[in-house]
C-alpha cells in the first residue's frame, strides 16, 4: 500500500473521529461560544445548532456584544462576521453604501433571481429601483393593486374562513396566508390569478418550490463551495432541492408570459384601456434606455424579485402578527376598538389608505411584530474595499458580513430590558401619533438606499387583511402546536399556524 492510499485511509477514519470529539466536547461547555477547532473551525457548534439556527446567532451576539467573527472549516473561506449592532448596520447599509454592494458572491448565493433588483448594482439597480418607484406611484396601479387585494378578500379569504369556521376545523393559518398573497401577487403582476386559495386546497407545485428555494438558499451561507459544486454535480441535496425549484418557478413565470404576450406587446400602442404591470415595466425600462437582449428573461428576473418581495414578507407578517395576538387578548380587543372608532364598518366600504393610517394602534401592533419578527430575518453583504466597522472590526474583500435583523430585536442594548414583551405602545408618541425609529436600529424594510420600495403599500394590504379578519373572526392557536421560525431566507414556521376560528357574534 503506497503512502497516498494509506493517507487517505487513515483521513477516513480520523477525521469522523475528529468530527465526532468536537461535537461531543462542544455538548459540555457552558458558553455558547463555539469553540474554534484545527480543520473544522466553528462549524461543530452550528451543526448543533442548525435545527434553531436564528435563535443560536442571536445567543452568539448577545455573549458577544453585539458583532461577532465566525470562522469556518479551513480552506473554505466561510468566515463570517455576524452583527446586530446598529451602529454597524448604519455605516453598512447608509454611510458608507458604496463599499457594500451586493457583488458577485451575493449573486452566486442568489443566482435564482437573476438579474432583478435585489441581485442589481450600480447603473442597473438604480434604473431598477426608479422604474419601480415610477410604476408604484402611477394611479393605474394604485387601482389595480387595491381591486386585486379588496377582490382576493372579499372572494376568497373571507369566504374560506367562513367555511372553516362554520365546520370547526383546524386549519394552518400560514399556507391560507400563502395562497392569498400568491394568488394575489399574481394576478397583480401577471393578470393571472392561480386560484390557490380555494375550499379544496389544490397542490400547487409553485408554492412549495418557492419554500424549496428559500431553504436552500440559506444553507448556501453556511456550506463550503466544495461541497455545493459536488452537490451540483451529483444533482443531491439542497442543491438538487434549488435546481428542481428553479425549473418549476421558471415553468410558471414563462407560462404566464407567454399568456400575456400579445397584451404587453401592444405596449407600442399609444392608448390602452387596461392597466398592465408588464407593460408599465416594459415601457418605462424602454423610457430609460435598458437594452433588453432577452426580453422574456428580463422580464421574469423583473417580476421574480417583486414576487419573492410581495408574496412572502406579506404572508409572513400576516401569519406571525395572528400567532402574538392570540396570546395577547387585550391588544385584540383594542384593536378591534380602534376598527369600529376609524372604519365605517356599518356600510361595509372598501377601506381606503387614509382610514387604515388613522389606526395608530394597529400600525403599532404591526411594527412590534415586525420588530420581534422580521420577515427578511438576515442580510448579506461584503466590502470592496478593507474598511474598519464602528464596532473596531476589520473587514476586507474576503469578509462575509451577515447583518441579523432577528436578533436585532431581541437585544436589550437596542430596546431595552422589555425587549421581549409585545408592547404595541413602545411605537406610540406622548401625543398619540406614530412613533417613528431609525432604519438601523429597526431595518424590517431594510434601511439606506436600499430599502423596500414597497413599504407603504405592504403595510396597507396587510392592514386592511389583518382588520378584516379581526372585525369578523376570532383566531385561536390549536394546544400543543409548536410554533417555530423555519430555516430559511424567510422567516416562515417550520411547523405552520395551527389554529381554529370563531367567528364573532356582535358584528355591527
Amino acid at each position: 500500500m503506497g503512502f497516498f492510499e494509506t493517507l487517505v485511509i487513515l483521513s477516513l477514519f480520523f477525521i469522523p473521529m475528529l468530527f465526532l470529539i468536537c461535537i461531543y466536547k462542544s455538548q459540555k461547555q457552558r458558553t455558547v461560544i463555539p469553540t474554534d477547532w484545527p480543520i473544522l473551525g466553528m462549524i461543530p457548534g452550528v451543526l448543533l445548532n442548525v435545527h434553531r439556527l436564528h435563535e443560536y446567532v442571536t445567543e452568539l451576539l448577545i455573549d458577544s456584544g453585539g458583532t461577532f467573527m465566525w470562522k469556518g472549516p479551513w480552506f473554505t473561506n466561510m468566515d463570517m462576521l455576524i452583527t446586530s449592532n446598529p451602529l454597524d448596520i448604519h455605516h453598512i447599509l447608509t454611510r458608507n453604501f458604496g463599499n457594500y454592494p451586493k457583488g458577485e458572491n451575493f449573486r452566486k448565493i442568489f443566482d435564482i433571481l437573476g438579474d432583478g433588483i435585489f441581485n442589481s448594482d450600480g447603473e442597473l439597480w438604480e434604473i431598477h429601483r426608479k422604474v419601480t418607484m415610477s410604476v408604484f406611484k402611477h394611479a393605474g396601479f394604485q387601482s389595480l393593486l387595491e381591486t386585486t387585494l379588496w377582490n382576493k378578500v372579499e372572494k376568497g379569504l373571507l369566504p374560506l374562513l367562513e367555511s372553516i369556521s362554520r365546520q370547526g376545523k383546524e386549519m394552518d393559518l400560514q399556507e391560507i396566508f400563502q395562497r392569498f398573497t400568491f394568488d394575489t401577487i399574481c394576478k397583480l403582476l401577471l393578470d393571472h390569478d392561480p386560484k390557490s386559495l380555494s375550499l379544496d386546497f389544490p397542490y400547487f407545485p409553485y408554492l412549495k418550490a418557492f419554500a424549496d428555494a428559500e431553504e436552500a438558499i440559506l444553507y448556501r451561507h453556511v456550506t463550503p463551495s466544495s461541497i455545493l459544486k459536488l452537490q451540483q454535480v451529483l444533482r443531491v441535496g439542497n442543491e438538487k432541492k434549488i435546481s428542481d425549484a428553479w425549473k418549476t418557478i421558471d415553468h410558471f413565470i414563462y407560462n404566464c408570459l407567454n399568456q400575456k404576450s400579445n397584451e404587453y406587446n401592444m405596449m407600442q400602442c399609444e392608448q390602452q384601456e387596461k392597466f398592465l404591470v408588464l407593460t408599465a415595466f416594459m415601457r418605462k425600462f424602454k423610457d430609460h434606455g435598458v437594452s433588453f437582449g432577452d426580453t422574456t428573461k428580463f422580464l421574469r428576473d423583473t417580476l421574480l424579485n417583486l414576487m419573492v418581495a410581495g408574496k412572502d414578507s406579506t404572508s409572513t407578517l400576516l401569519s406571525w402578527f395572528f400567532y402574538i395576538l392570540a396570546q395577547n387578548s387585550t391588544v385584540e380587543d383594542k384593536i378591534l376598538e380602534e376598527i369600529h372608532t376609524h372604519l365605517d364598518v356599518k356600510l361595509h366600504e372598501r377601506w381606503k389608505a387614509k382610514e387604515l393610517g388613522e389606526m395608530v394602534y394597529l400600525h403599532g401592533a404591526l411594527s412590534e411584530c415586525l420588530r420581534l419578527f422580521p420577515p427578511l430575518p438576515f442580510n448579506h453583504k461584503s466590502p470592496l474595499k478593507p474598511d474598519i466597522l464602528p464596532s473596531g472590526h476589520q473587514v476586507d474583500q474576503t469578509t462575509k458580513i451577515i447583518v441579523s435583523y432577528y436578533s436585532m430585536g431581541k437585544m436589550k442594548s437596542i430596546w431595552g430590558e422589555d425587549c421581549m414583551e409585545f408592547k404595541p405602545e413602545r411605537w406610540i408618541t406622548k401625543g398619540g401619533g406614530i412613533k417613528h425609529e431609525p432604519s438601523y436600529k429597526f431595518p424590517a424594510f431594510n434601511a439606506g438606499p436600499r430599502s423596500c420600495v414597497g413599504k407603504d403599500l405592504s403595510l396597507t394590504q396587510v392592514k386592511i387583511v389583518v382588520a378584516m379578519v379581526i372585525y369578523h373572526y376570532h383566531i385561536e392557536p390549536v394546544k400543543g402546536h409548536l410554533v417555530l421560525p423555519a430555516d430559511s431566507m424567510v422567516l416562515q414556521m417550520k411547523h405552520g399556524l395551527k389554529v381554529r376560528v370563531t367567528k364573532r357574534t356582535a358584528i355591527n
